[in-house]
């Protein structure tokens, strides 16, 4: 059974003196234990200030509310922080997004399965239907939306009535369409892209071919909250593999899906266990 009596307290502010000490002496005013704790800034001296704490409280399922409610009177508020306080054992609810492309998707579904995640895949939403068997193997519903350029609005008006209040995080697993700042805003939780990333970085269709054409020595992938900026939002998660000149590009296809799936599963957990904070264009990951 998850263990209901431990938190997690995620802080955000602009850095200043007593930050620490207010967060703590009100955590021990409350007979709170604290577990872990990391904290970090980007500048002593005026900077951007964070901080993740895990802590044990007997009954904290039943105080939540009032303990959020009095550390905003009595912490925040006065250090003008933004945070958040919830139960660690807390499973995010979340909706994945997908086109036809079938590696993240699946390998997100069997980490949820195996217990990897603390997720809950509540929804797969998908423009295409061609993975739908797929998904009911997992015990999972599948709706097929079709997106075309006369339809988009209407697509994603059905996209948002059919999530809303059901979800904490949308991932898009390979979802080939642009999301729109409308669309984001209604939405009103995160969300998470996986792309590919070269150098030098190559779009539009068939990127792995390009990328063997032009001798390409490392193919990576970059995880990212979703804005409308086009891929440049703020980035959670990145990595790399090495290929040869002997690689075809089913092989550089292959190993540049390997990366996409870990890299975007990382990025998932790591969203979902509070270690993510933005500052502006930025992100700081514990």
């Amino acid at each position: 059974m998850p263990d209901t009596d431990v938190g997690r307290l995620l802080v955000s502010c602009r850095d200043q003196p007593g930050l620490v000490a207010a967060i703590s002496s009100f955590l021990h005013a409350h007979n709170a234990t604290i577990v872990q704790s990391d904290q970090d800034t980007t500048d002593p001296e005026g900077g951007h200030f964070v901080m993740r704490l895990v802590f044990r409280l007997p009954g904290l399922e039943e105080a939540l509310d009032e303990l959020t409610a009095e550390f905003g009177e009595e912490v925040a508020d006065r250090y003008d922080i933004t945070f958040r306080l919830r139960i660690a054992a807390e499973r995010t609810r979340v909706a994945v997004f997908v086109s036809k492309l079938d590696h993240c998707l699946l390998d997100l579904l069997w980490r949820q399965r195996r217990g990897e995640l603390g997720v809950d895949i509540v929804q797969v939403v998908s423009n295409h239907p061609d993975l739908a068997d797929e998904v009911a193997r997992f015990g999972v519903p599948y709706a097929h939306i079709p997106v075309t350029r006369d339809t988009k609005d209407v697509a994603e008006k059905q996209q948002i009535e059919l999530l809303d209040g059901r979800v904490d995080l949308v991932v898009l697993a390979r979802y080939m369409q642009i999301l729109t700042g409308g669309f984001l805003d209604a939405l009103g939780v995160p969300a998470i892209n996986i792309h590919h990333s070269f150098l030098p970085a190559f779009v539009g269709a068939g990127p792995y071919a390009q990328a063997k054409e032009r001798g390409v020595k490392l193919v990576g992938a970059t995880a990212h909250y979703v804005t409308e900026d086009l891929d440049e939002g703020p980035i959670i998660e990145q990595d790399v593999a090495r290929v040869s000149h002997r690689d075809t590009v089913a092989d550089i296809t292959r190993r540049g899906a390997d990366v996409e799936r870990s890299v975007l599963a990382r990025a998932v957990a790591a969203h979902c266990a509070d270690r993510v904070v933005v500052t502006g264009r930025t992100t700081l990951v514990f």
